[in-house]
């Protein structure tokens, strides 16, 4: 599936997170693909750009490792959401996605798209990047169930502390089952 997006992880996501900002390490600056990592980049990213990064992987994975078994296999692959993180996330055939570029919904889209931070997802909206309506559940959460898009706290852990993730699945579990036809 070849959109324009730029980032890493599998271009053929289930699953992708959007953040704002890039980590500054080897080439992620001018990046115009979605790049897939191999074992050991995380922890070199983390290593190379600091603690803010080692947190958004972190929280990503266990955001993942979170969601119910039923509908997704991510608890599967291993042990542990730190397993997970190491061997797993944003690797070639993951279905998972990191993404610098702004979301593209498409209608009949079953990928969920994840935006990370209010302040970016209003961003996206008043630049025109986003025209899919959000409804704001609070000051931190926003939904637009038709194209599973999300919006919650950045991948941080005051920010997405784990009752804000258990939040979170509960939304995307809500959503998920709401296209089951019954």
């Amino acid at each position: 599936m070849s959109l324009n997006i730029s980032g890493l992880g599998d271009a053929d996501f289930q699953i992708a997170a959007y953040i704002e900002n890039r980590p500054a390490f080897m080439n992620m600056a001018e990046l115009e693909h979605c790049q897939p990592l191999v074992d050991g980049e995380i922890y070199a990213i983390g290593q190379a750009c600091g603690n803010g990064w080692r947190k958004v992987f972190n929280v990503y994975a266990k955001l993942l490792f979170a969601l119910p078994q039923s509908q997704f296999n991510y608890r599967t692959l291993a042990t542990d959401w730190q397993g997970y993180r190491d061997k797993h996330l944003l690797q070639q055939d993951s279905q998972t996605a990191l993404l610098f570029s702004p979301p593209a919904l498409k209608p009949d889209d079953n990928r969920l798209h994840i935006i990370m931070g209010r302040t970016y997802a209003k961003r996206l909206v008043n630049e025109s990047k986003i025209t899919a309506p959000l409804t704001w559940l609070d000051n931190e959460f926003a939904i637009n169930a038709e194209h599973k898009l999300f919006v919650c706290p950045y991948f941080d852990y005051r920010q997405l502390s784990n009752i804000k993730i258990e939040r979170l699945v509960e939304l995307i579990v809500n959503t998920q089952a709401s296209e089951v036809p019954s």
